[in-house]
């Protein structure tokens, strides 16, 4: 028999766009929680339904990137009417989540302040560039921004390079994940008590969090982290980028004996005995004698041969394109591209969550068209007649 969903029952309305806040949401939506996205009708809901290269009609494939899984309806809360049918969902819904600014949710009246005297046991979770309180609160954040306020570009590309930022959202995704743990909490304490609470999770406390030992060498020593040739480690040699005869391949020495299996491989086992060059304290201190000496073994070879030699004894990886890592081995043993069936795009081929246990959807729907679960979720959720929805619809609670 098929295992239950670990979150089936669980019902998040999720007033959230772009990026973050709806990654965090679809973490719940592939483990089985019913994720209602409310879309503002006068805007085209969504933002990210629009966002190119591959867009049109109100959906895009950055859209769907995200959204799997969800239903969508379209209300307007800033009319009355909008605002007593969010109130009717907050009724039979287990947390209300949003990526707004920091200081509109108070004002939105979607925090617990507002929503709790429609449910005790609602938990309110908001995730912002800047958290609900300090100077920053009423700006909007993204992650460019964040991964410049946080320190991250100052430490990322070559020594002589401008500063850079991380290729990939890391901020906003890690934000998401971060925000989801903290809705689950609230739940989980929520079930418990029968009392739910605000959550309060921001982009740049969740930046600044991951600077960790950074943060840590910096505030407590005279240390300052800088960006370092070929991505390597401040502290840890050798573990960085090496160029091959054919391309790039990565090696993280994080204990002295991997740094021996590696010059032994290399044939340069004199290396390691060499007293400058014996121990990680020695090799930090004369880091411009021994990273030339191991550039010039590893342009030797080819990356595949370097791998080969390697593996096993020494951590390392090639320094895979997006469509190389997408294709690898472990990533197809470990299951996570998944297929979505969409009515227009066809088969979309998408990275699923990386929580592996029994239950997570498999075959979850499309990202929905805008406001395609309106009638349904009056209905279904809400035990609305097709008079009151009408009536309602007059009232432009659902748009124009």
């Amino acid at each position: 028999m098929p295992t239950r969903p670990p979150l089936q029952g669980i019902r998040i309305l999720a007033i959230s766009q772009f990026g973050a806040g709806p990654f965090g949401t679809t973490v719940l939506s592939d483990m089985g929680a019913e994720v209602i996205k409310i879309e503002d009708p006068g805007v085209g809901g969504d933002v990210a339904r629009y966002v190119p290269p591959f867009a049109s009609d109100q959906d895009s494939l950055y859209f769907q990137a995200f959204n799997r899984g969800k239903k969508s309806i379209t209300l307007n809360l800033r009319t009355k009417s909008g605002m007593v049918v969010l109130h009717d969902l907050v009724k039979v819904s287990d947390g209300v989540y949003n990526n707004l600014r920091g200081d509109l949710p108070a004002k939105l009246g979607l925090d617990y302040k507002a929503l709790g005297k429609f449910n005790e046991k609602v938990v309110c979770c908001s995730l912002s560039g800047f958290g609900s309180t300090g100077p920053r609160a009423s700006e909007p954040g993204y992650d460019h921004l964040i991964q410049a306020y946080a320190g991250y570009m100052s430490i990322t590309g070559e020594p002589d390079a401008p500063p850079a930022k991380c290729g990939v959202s890391i901020i906003d995704f890690a934000g998401g994940y971060a925000s989801v743990l903290g809705l689950m909490i609230g739940l989980f304490d929520a079930q418990r008590t029968g009392i739910g609470r605000n959550v309060d999770v921001s982009l740049l406390d969740t930046g600044i969090a991951m600077l960790s030992y950074f943060a840590s060498w910096t505030m407590n020593r005279d240390w300052e982290p800088t960006r370092q040739a070929a991505s390597s480690h401040q502290s840890l040699l050798p573990s960085q980028n090496f160029r091959t005869r054919d391309g790039w391949i990565v090696v993280f020495c994080a204990k002295e004996k991997f740094y021996e299996n590696l010059v032994v491989a290399m044939g340069r086992p004199e290396l390691a005995t060499d007293p400058r060059f014996s121990n990680f304290a020695g090799r930090l201190e004369n880091r411009d004698l021994i990273i030339p000496e191991l550039e010039k073994e590893f342009a030797k070879r080819d990356t595949a041969d370097w791998l080969e030699r390697l593996r096993g004894s020494v951590p390392c990886a090639p320094v895979n394109s997006v469509a190389e890592a997408l294709q690898d081995q472990q990533v197809l043993a470990r299951k996570l591209i998944l297929e979505v069936e969409h009515p227009k795009y066809g088969t979309i081929r998408q990275v699923g969550s990386p929580i592996k246990m029994d239950g997570v959807i498999k075959h979850p729907t499309p990202g929905p068209a805008l406001g395609q679960h309106t009638e349904e979720v009056m209905a279904e959720v809400l035990g609305y007649s097709d008079e009151r929805v009408s009536s309602l619809r007059a009232e432009g609670a659902f748009g124009k």
